[in-house]
């Protein structure tokens, strides 16, 4: 699934309706996403491939991980709802709930989940709900974590797990799932080798060919896209701001973010401020 290509998003969570894709995005390379997603199936039918070949239906979710990656291999008229979730962002006390499905499938369970049809409805409310508050900055974060909340609660709900012992955790899911939840800290490479029990470059190579992203990319990315929350949901100070983000030195900080983004901190949060509301992404 593709939400919108590979680019950064504003919003740590946002969700949008996925039109028919053109001729011209399938039968492509595989891509991976700097977020997880999740694809709510409505109409039509796909054909992807993510560690094996899947046909998606109406009231089919495709769950993505984090550089996970995958293709559009054929789509019949399709219409799905997408959400995206940039894990560093999420509040600790909800990021192991919220992250669950996901982590099953980077283990090995199939990505593909069979929603019941009695809670179609109200499952695409929830998306559309969703979606309607990506249009505006507003509200708070956290009302748009309690809606993926109810989201990934219907998925959830609608696995019925095997007791079986889960397949051996690859170590790409592994370093990923480490610096999910230690990029916002002061990591380094060689912590993450270390916690993995490999070589730097062990870890780095396995990753990059994997997702694409080496592992301080795949840091800087979740940093970022917490910095970029920050920047547009509070008054902070940037100084301030990049010490929350693992970054001790506030001038390697800007250094990074404007050459991700093409601007400085303090020049970004103003135009986007400036800027009249949109959809997101």
């Amino acid at each position: 699934m593709r939400i919108n290509d590979d680019a950064e998003h504003d919003a740590p969570i946002f969700a949008r309706r996925v039109p028919p894709p053109s001729r011209e995005r399938l039968y492509r390379s595989p891509i991976s996403h700097g977020f997880a997603a999740l694809a709510f199936y409505v109409d039509g039918v796909a054909h992807i491939e993510q560690r094996g070949t899947w046909t998606l239906e109406p009231g089919d979710v495709l769950v993505v991980p984090a550089g996970q990656a995958h293709r559009l291999i054929d789509s019949r008229q399709t219409d799905m709802w997408g959400v995206g979730v940039y894990a560093p962002c999420l509040a600790p006390e909800r990021s192991a709930a919220l992250l669950d499905p996901f982590e099953r499938v980077r283990e090995g369970a199939s990505p593909v989940i069979r929603i019941p049809s009695a809670r179609h409805p109200f499952l695409e409310r929830l998306f559309n709900e969703l979606s309607a508050i990506s249009t505006t900055r507003k509200p708070a974060h956290a009302v748009r974590e309690s809606l993926l909340t109810l989201i990934v609660s219907e998925v959830t709900s609608a696995v019925a797990w095997s007791n079986d012992a889960a397949p051996q955790t690859s170590l790409v899911s592994r370093s990923l799932h480490f610096i999910e939840r230690h990029c916002l800290e002061p990591l380094t490479l060689n912590e993450i080798a270390a916690a993995m029990g490999r070589t730097p470059s062990h870890v780095t190579t396995a990753l990059t060919r994997a997702t694409g992203r080496s592992a301080v990319a795949w840091i800087i990315a979740g940093r970022m896209a917490e910095a970029r929350r920050r920047l547009l949901h509070s008054n902070e100070r940037v100084d301030a701001i990049a010490e929350q983000v693992g970054y001790a030195d506030v001038t390697h900080f800007i250094r990074v973010f404007r050459r991700a983004h093409g601007a400085t901190p303090a020049a970004w949060r103003a135009g986007q401020r400036r800027a009249p509301a949109q959809l997101s992404p």
